[in-house]
């Protein structure tokens, strides 16, 4: 999971630099980072990405206090100090020597027009929940395999951002231009604010690129939070297949929120063990709830996906504990575990990697490493179609991802066949809507808006679980039966019986075969088509639900309660509209006054509608 921060000019930077670079601690005031990290027996922070050499910097190089305060404090080349001094020396006047220093437009400069410049972008990585319990409770193997995945996803995710992503903009954004050098200042973390297992690391992306001229310009930030779920996708795709396959693990789906997409976790990791490691988890559900109460009697409806996203951001502010001090990582691993063993047992806790080991070897057995790029194709495009409507490519890259993370359940990919699915879902069923004009700039590939011509599943109500009332069914839901509807329509076009005919029939499509030279005959891609689907998809997508079966199951019996439902619910929506419109009636007569007959006024009687019993033509 990737989240992001604005790192901006006046106190963000200083808490990068007291707290972040810190371990997310406080640290004392006059004491030098490096000190305190050596004390504290924190990893100090490393320098990442292409545009260090510009800078006369290694990646891996380690981040300096002083280096921090000109990066991402001043705007300033991180070896100002001597570069000035240089310049002084050679007789440049101080304002001169100090200019010379600054990568890009001065920061007095943009505050002058009452801006506040943003100086980064921190982009944290975490690993989901399921991987952070098993880092913190398994053996050093076991660390070292979970840190070296999380390490190598985060640059590879990086280098994404900077080879399709990352661009330079200058004249007010009316010129722009590719910028494949980021300058990323990394640091990681162990544990979260209450002291519990969370792996996650800091990574502050600067505001500026260089172009090949040598001047420096900013970044179109705009841009990148666009392509950041495309990015996350990325990150816990390529962390969780490599630790997949080097501890012979598999994922399995883990729905966290009714109705929304699940989370892939590791197979055989209770949900007692997340729920112990997810302290701030329970209290920002707790505060969430009565937010969403208080929202719900203010508005009259319950929140949308932006207002979920707001109210959760303030649950979370809300229940975010002061500063802690820091740990080296040795006895946190010792709290750890002494805490999950006076919880659980030693039985438990000690037993939690042969659990998962026996649960992925289970699951590997009937999974296979095949990807079917029909089904694949025609997956990402209807779900992203029903979720979205108008998609770009980076919707359709990001559920591709996320299409190879649930079918490969943890198994490696063939690299670069996510880019190949979003390609040929566009291509075969995208529909462009943004049409290039004459005498102005041809829109960059990802700049292009699509849409499709797949069927719009109507909406349903699921009936409530442990005494909640029915919910619409949400998007995602009717992105899945969408999606379902057209993967069982292929794959009985596949194997149903060949007609008698002379001609051979050509194949629709075909299914990635590593290693294998002859390409197999129909009957024979047929078969393994559909006995690779049928191990691979969870079982509770080729049911038709999700993984929780109180909130979504499709037999006959509870799709025709689920109509009646939705029935009885627009019924009730069109007997509601019309004591309405009766009811605007009877005001607008007794405002309007009636004919004067006889020097008095006659009001006709109107008849008066029963709410208990609806509108009709004799009541």
């Amino acid at each position: 999971m990737i989240s992001v921060s604005k790192v901006q000019r006046r106190n963000a930077w200083r808490y990068y630099v007291r707290g972040v670079a810190f371990g997310d601690g406080r640290r004392l005031v006059g004491q030098a980072l490096k000190d305190a990290q050596e004390m504290a027996g924190l990893p100090p922070g490393v320098w990442r990405g292409r545009g260090l050499a510009a800078l006369g910097l290694t990646a891996g190089q380690t981040v300096t206090e002083r280096q921090m305060e000109l990066v991402f404090g001043e705007g300033r080349h991180p070896d100002a100090d001597r570069m000035e001094c240089k310049l002084l020396d050679d007789g440049a006047d101080p304002e001169t020597a100090r200019l010379a220093t600054v990568l890009g437009q001065p920061i007095e400069e943009i505050e002058q027009r009452k801006q506040t410049p943003l100086i980064a972008l921190d982009f944290v990585f975490r690993p989901q929940a399921s991987l952070v319990v098993l880092w913190a409770l398994g053996d050093a193997r076991t660390r070292r395999v979970i840190e070296r995945a999380h390490k190598r996803a985060v640059v590879k995710t990086l280098r994404w951002l900077e080879d399709e992503v990352v661009e330079i903009r200058w004249a007010s954004g009316r010129e722009r231009a590719k910028a494949p050098a980021l300058v990323v200042a990394a640091f990681r973390h162990f544990d979260n604010r209450n002291g519990f297992p969370l792996l996650h690391e800091h990574c502050l992306i600067l505001n500026r690129a260089q172009r090949p001229d040598g001047s420096w310009y900013a970044l179109d930030t705009v841009r990148l939070y666009k392509h950041i779920v495309a990015a996350d996708a990325l990150y816990t795709l390529e962390m969780t297949t490599e630790v997949c396959e080097k501890l012979g693990l598999a994922t399995v789906p883990r729905e966290v929120t009714p109705g929304l997409r699940p989370v892939m976790e590791i197979a055989g990791v209770d949900q007692e063990l997340i729920d112990w490691s997810s302290t701030r988890r329970r209290r920002i559900e707790d505060v969430l709830e009565g937010i969403t109460d208080e929202y719900v009697k203010k508005h009259g409806h319950l929140p949308g996906e932006r207002a979920r996203h707001g109210l959760a951001w303030w649950a979370a502010q809300e229940t975010r504990p002061d500063k802690k001090t820091p740990r080296p990582l040795d006895q946190l691993l010792a709290w750890w575990r002494v805490s999950a063993l006076l919880k659980f047992g030693q039985r438990m806790v000690d037993g939690l990697l042969q659990r998962c080991q026996a649960a992925g070897a289970a699951i590997r057995a009937r999974v296979g490493p095949l990807v079917d790029t029909a089904l694949a194709i025609v997956d990402v495009a209807a779900v992203v179609f029903t979720v979205r409507g108008v998609f770009s490519r980076r919707h359709v890259l990001a559920e591709a991802r996320r299409h190879l993370l649930e079918t490969l359940r943890g198994r490696a990919y063939v690299p670069g066949i996510d880019s190949h699915i979003a390609d040929r879902a566009l291509e075969r069923y995208g529909r462009q809507l943004t049409v290039p004009q004459k005498g102005r700039r041809t829109p960059a590939p990802d700049q292009i808006s699509y849409t499709a011509d797949f069927a719009w599943p109507i909406r349903w109500w699921i009936a409530g679980a442990e005494g909640k009332p029915p919910r619409e069914s949400s998007r995602y839901e009717r992105a899945r039966v969408a999606s379902l509807v057209l993967q069982n329509a292929i794959r009985a076009a596949l194997t149903a019986p060949p007609a008698a005919r002379d001609e051979a029939p050509a194949a629709p499509h075909a299914v990635d075969y590593p290693g294998r030279d002859a390409a197999p005959t129909p009957a024979q891609r047929a078969a393994a088509i559909q006995a690779h689907q049928q191990a691979a998809m969870p079982q509770e997508y080729l049911e038709g639900r999700t993984t929780d079966p109180a909130t979504w199951a499709t037999s006959p019996q509870n799709l025709a309660r689920m109509a009646a439902l939705t029935h009885a619910s627009e019924a009730r929506g069109r007997t509601v509209e019309e004591l309405a419109d009766q009811t605007r009636q009877v005001e607008q007569a007794k405002q309007t006054p009636a004919a004067d007959t006889g020097g008095q006024q006659q009001r006709h009687p109107t008849a008066q509608p029963d709410p208990g019993r609806g509108a009709g033509p004799n009541r």
